[in-house]
């Protein structure tokens, strides 16, 4: 086990004090009170199994052991743990912690898995009864749905995520414009006529007459918004579709014929792996994949949006605190749009989580997995402070993974979100239903820390810091994100995106020792460090970033900021951008190096000078005429700017195949840069937990 990041010193410390008092340490099988799918909740739950007469043991639910636990802890105030023995167990409504629940600094409530055993706390159901209908589709009866008692927009199988029946199968339709009266998409940006519908090309698609269900998805820059349908019309040759709520942006803004799906009707059910639920008759349809023995396979469905709430209030100052989860699964929750409104937005942060927190302090979530989600994974909001996230694996998720705090700043002190860590947590496969969900979202929260975590597989951005436009007032500030390893981000599906993106005036926050590499957007964007509108006061620095699609570092604007000490290498397109030319100064450039092959280095408005360049390492691999801005590198010395820089190979042990190690004589070294270890990034712990990042492909 390597030795991790300084920070863990301090989660150390956190855990001591978090965790003093439980009894329920790993390796030991004592509890208070025990939990098991066998068990009975007119029992007393103090054993761990069913005695032999059956008269007592374990109880049969989290909810009947918490209860439990409130009253043991009225009568006697100390420490108490319980353990849930291995199984699933099926959710008929959400767990929910609330003040009552609450233990001391040296008194931790622990909810933990038993020793060896992996308990599976599902909010889903288990669908049976299929039969062969017609060709290839099987189905199954649901009265419940059929009775309007349940409606669920998922659906997985043997514990894989299914495909909502679709058109097209893979790829997109390509509107025929925007809506007939909207001439120009650019002159009516805040004409929400011109956001309400397309306009689609014969022959794309045949919607049923029934169609309360059906859903379109319309790709933007960087969101992906989801409809309703309102009405359905024709003008001229084309088709004319009307949604119940209206997309952020104008229809044919981005793209005059704007990429989309449809998605949720019978007569898209064509393909192995796609099923489609009729709301009216309650039958589910599904064509299995190939292999598939429907007589054997475990189905299913959510029914449960969220799994586990910490709800405290924060306006009475009645908050949940010390309580902690481990090595619990929770599974299966599905996602909502209240009255087929609005579903739209950046980084999908209109959306909450499977497990939610509100008011919560000093609570633990360690060792858990959060998967199979239709939203994000894990979201602590208001009020929610001093809080770890710790060893989780996050995945499978309808948006993105881990977020803390809230898009709109706080009223008081109670009501923010600081000081919570997320550390050596897996989160990844992400985007499934809604493109925008990020890897961990920090919004207007402030002394987070964001380290040793592997973030991949997401269509949007791998992390998101700030949640201010230009230089407005925020409470973002004083951020780490350090030892993070981030990879295979955007895969060309949204624009406007980056390995790391920044939002704000943010003092004290430093991005460092992360590695972010295979950042890929559909059309503009897809950089690695992105300093995006009024970015201020942000430190990134020991980072290696690779394999982007338009730079390793981008500011779109912003003040003061420092990029020291990181490799950015093999970008497709420029190396280096700067969008917005300001009268202060943008940032500082120094003691990096730029390694890459095609001859661009410098993209954007380098003009008025207003930014600092030196001691850098800049170096084309296919050629030592490197322009920059325009300019020679003589010329551009002479403007003052990389006075002690040098064009020179840094000597990498194996550029090409991304190996940044320097060799001891690498030109770099004499120019003061500091190597980066990238052995101590990402996940630490035990191999079978480490390895799990090398294994798991999305």
């Amino acid at each position: 086990m390597r030795v991790p990041s300084l920070i863990m010193v301090l989660l150390v410390l956190f855990l001591n004090a978090s965790v003093g008092g439980s009894h329920a340490q790993q390796g030991a099988a004592t509890a208070d009170f025990y939990v098991a799918t066998d068990g009975n909740d007119a029992w007393s739950g103090t054993l761990p199994s069913p005695n032999a007469d059956a008269s007592d043991g374990p109880f049969a639910t989290i909810h009947r052991a918490r209860d439990a636990v409130r009253k043991a802890k009225a009568e006697q105030p100390r420490a108490y743990a319980v353990l849930v023995r291995g199984g699933v167990y099926r959710l008929r409504e959400s767990i929910v912690f609330t003040p009552e629940d609450c233990g001391t600094i040296k008194e931790v409530i622990t909810y933990g898995a038993y020793p060896g055993e992996h308990p599976v706390i599902g909010g889903g159901r288990a669908i049976g009864g299929w039969t062969k209908s017609a060709g290839e589709v099987w189905t199954a009866q649901i009265p419940e749905v059929k009775a309007g008692e349940w409606y669920f927009h998922q659906l997985f199988v043997n514990g894989q995520r299914r495909t909502r029946a679709r058109t097209p199968n893979e790829g997109y339709l390509r509107t025929a414009g925007p809506l007939p009266e909207i001439k120009d998409p650019h002159a009516e940006r805040n004409n929400p006529d011109a956001k309400i519908g397309i306009l689609f090309k014969p022959g794309d698609f045949i919607l049923p007459e029934e169609r309360d269900d059906v859903n379109f998805f319309v790709y933007q820059s960087w969101t992906a918004s989801l409809h309703w349908v309102s009405s359905l019309g024709t003008h001229e040759a084309l088709g004319v579709v009307k949604f119940t709520a209206p997309a952020n942006w104008p229809i044919g803004w981005w793209e005059r014929e704007q990429r989309y799906y449809v998605e949720n009707y019978r007569a898209a059910l064509d393909a192995p792996g796609e099923w489609y639920l009729d709301r009216q008759t309650g039958v589910l349809h599904y064509w299995p994949l190939p292999g598939e023995d429907m007589s054997a396979a475990v189905v299913e469905a959510p029914v449960l949006r969220k799994l586990v709430r910490f709800a405290g209030d924060c306006g009475k100052q009645q908050f949940v605190e010390h309580i902690r989860l481990r090595g619990l699964s929770f599974q299966h929750a599905d996602w909502f749009v209240k009255d087929k409104g609005p579903a739209d937005g950046q980084a999908a942060a209109w959306l909450e989580a499977a497990v939610f927190a509100r008011g919560t302090r000093y609570c633990t979530i360690e060792a858990c997995e959060v998967a199979h989600v239709g939203e994000y994974g894990i979201y602590f909001e208001r009020g929610c402070q001093h809080n770890l996230i710790q060893k989780c694996h996050v995945h499978d998720l309808g948006a993105g993974g881990v977020r803390l705090g809230h898009m709109s700043s706080p009223r008081n002190n109670d009501e923010a979100s600081e000081r919570n860590f997320v550390d050596n947590c897996f989160i990844h496969d992400g985007g499934h239903v809604f493109r925008a969900g990020v890897g961990v979202w920090i919004g207007r929260s402030s002394h987070n820390t964001i380290s040793h975590n592997v973030i991949r597989g997401f269509d949007y951005t791998g992390i998101s810091v700030g949640w201010s436009w230009g230089y407005a007032p925020t409470t973002a500030h004083h951020n780490i994100i350090e030892y993070n390893h981030v990879a295979h981000i955007g895969r060309g599906v949204l624009s406007d995106m980056g390995g790391i993106y920044t939002l704000g005036v943010s003092p004290g926050t430093v991005i460092r020792n992360n590695i972010f590499h295979d950042i890929q957007s559909y059309a503009y964007g897809g950089w690695g460090l992105y300093t995006d509108e009024g970015s201020t006061g942000i430190v990134m620095e020991n980072n290696i970033v690779y394999n982007t699609k338009t730079g390793g570092f981008h500011q779109h604007y912003g003040r003061d900021n420092v990029v020291r000490n990181n490799i950015l290498a093999f970008s497709k397109e420029g190396q280096l951008q700067r969008s917005r030319q300001e009268p202060h100064k943008s940032f500082t450039f120094e003691r990096n190096i730029v390694y890459f092959d095609n001859g661009q280095l410098l993209s954007g408005n380098w003009g008025n000078g207003n930014y600092e360049m030196d001691n850098n390492i800049y170096w084309d691999a296919r050629s030592l005429d490197i322009p920059f801005a325009g300019m020679t590198f003589a010329e551009w010395q002479a403007k003052g700017f990389d006075q002690h820089s040098r064009i020179a190979d840094p000597l990498f042990v194996d550029a090409p195949n991304r190996d940044f190690r320097l060799k001891p004589d690498s030109p770099a070294l004499e120019l003061g840069f500091q190597p980066i270890d990238a052995s101590k990034i990402g996940l630490y712990g035990d191999e079978e937990w480490t390895s799990l990042a090398r294994t798991q492909r999305n």
